[in-house]
């Protein structure tokens, strides 16, 4: 009898007959959450955008903040108990797989994200898209009654799908939702459904019309000693900004909760003051997305505590119980921070500012893998070595801190780690706030 082309070359055809099954039952499942959670990244960036214009067009909206705030905490109080951890939530049942994410995760964010930016909020959309998609991916699970680690990489590929979708960078998103459950390292039984959601969400979000923000770096040095020491010093003070920002949003979380005991109330207090701010500052440049700002840092000089008054409203925000996400006041602080560093570094102002955009990312969400990626994808291949070594310097300097608590390390960033607290504990330890 003669050979097959596959017992000629030992092809092992026994392996492939499982592998072809895992690519079709995940790309069924990837198809489902990409277009749902694209679908509704799309939904939420239209939105976002109508209620940004609206308020920015008539700024007396943002008295009614304390109000807004107010249904928001009665909402989550009332309604949403079973989903106010929001991300950490999301992480933590993908460490340790007990329930199934309630559904009504998905509504409640969203008219709480849409609330918090109509009536002059600072937070961010990613937040808002990864609950959304989690919460929809997570339901399958529950539907077709999969084992508990198709359910972990469900609720993984819904993080891939929402991330991708509303930021318009699938490869990142993939990437983000592999790295961000456990410090130092990455889930990659995962991997392919990963990428085929965040690729489907990302093809959902552009068939529904909905364009993303365009950003450039015109021009990138040649790598010498100068720009090589220059790129890890930016790295450095991005880091520290990163930590910073984490420890700052934890803070104001730990007051509220301290001073105010009644939930609802904290968002209606942290409305009125938020208001004030806005009020005597005179602009509207540091509550919502912030996205004309971070247009502006590639080609026009910024204030240089631009970035600090962003980090406090942001931080402000999220911590008295308003909705949303962090990751775009991560940008604006970033590339901000970045604009202002042109001063004393010598690199190209854009440059910078793309470096930071995406390396105080990097630091406050422990994903630098991630976020070098969403650099070369937002600004080009030419600028992916300057990138990558911010977010990667960015992510060391941060500290074992982070927005997201829930994380666990399970790989340490440095060996002065383990000397503090031994080998075995840092490999089960939340981040610090």
């Amino acid at each position: 009898m003669p050979k097959t082309f596959f017992s000629k070359y030992k092809i092992p055809t026994k392996l492939q007959i499982p592998v072809t099954s895992f690519l079709f039952k995940w790309l069924f499942f990837a198809l489902l959450v990409g277009v749902l959670a694209g679908s509704a990244a799309a939904l939420l960036l239209v939105s976002l955008d109508f209620v940004t214009n609206l308020r920015e067009s008539n700024v007396w909206l943002i008295g009614f903040l304390p109000l807004a705030g107010l249904g928001i905490g009665l909402m989550y109080h009332y309604l949403g108990s079973s989903v106010v951890k929001g991300n950490n939530q999301i992480l933590e049942q993908i460490q340790s797989p007990t329930q199934t994410i309630p559904f009504r995760m998905a509504p409640l964010i969203f008219i709480g994200t849409v609330l918090t930016h109509l009536f002059g909020g600072s937070a961010g959309r990613e937040g808002t898209a990864v609950q959304m998609g989690a919460a929809i991916s997570d339901q399958f699970a529950k539907w077709f009654k999969l084992t508990t680690n198709d359910k972990r990489i469900l609720l993984i590929i819904g993080i891939s799908a929402g991330f991708a979708g509303v930021f318009g960078t699938p490869l990142a998103g993939a990437i983000f939702a592999l790295e961000v459950v456990v410090i130092g390292r990455m889930r990659y039984e995962a991997i392919l459904p990963a990428f085929l959601a965040a690729a489907i969400a990302h093809f959902t979000c552009h068939a529904w019309g909905v364009a993303h923000t365009v950003y450039s770096i015109p021009f990138v040095p040649a790598l010498t000693p100068v720009t090589l020491v220059s790129a890890i010093a930016a790295g450095i003070i991005f880091g520290i900004v990163a930590m910073l920002f984490s420890k700052t949003g934890h803070w104001w979380t730990g007051l509220f909760s301290r001073f105010i005991p009644y939930p609802p109330l904290r968002p209606f207090a942290g409305g009125m003051i938020i208001a004030m701010a806005v009020w005597m500052l005179g602009t509207t440049k540091y509550i919502g997305l912030g996205v004309p700002t971070i247009q502006a840092s590639f080609d026009t000089e910024m204030q240089g505590y631009d970035f600090l008054l962003k980090l406090l409203f942001t931080t402000f925000t999220i911590g008295a119980g308003f909705k949303g996400g962090e990751v775009t006041p991560l940008f604006f602080i970033g590339a901000t921070l970045g604009n202002v560093l042109v001063w004393f570094l010598p690199l190209p102002m854009a440059l910078l500012a793309g470096m930071g955009f995406v390396a105080v990312f990097a630091g406050a969400t422990n994903t630098p893998l991630a976020c070098t990626m969403m650099g070369i994808e937002l600004f080009g291949a030419e600028s992916g070595l300057y990138i990558g070594i911010a977010c990667v310097v960015a992510y060391f300097f941060s500290g074992h801190t982070g927005i997201y608590a829930a994380q666990k390390v399970g790989s340490p960033k440095h060996t002065a780690f383990l000397k503090q607290q031994g080998e075995s504990e840092a490999e089960t330890c939340s981040v610090r706030s």
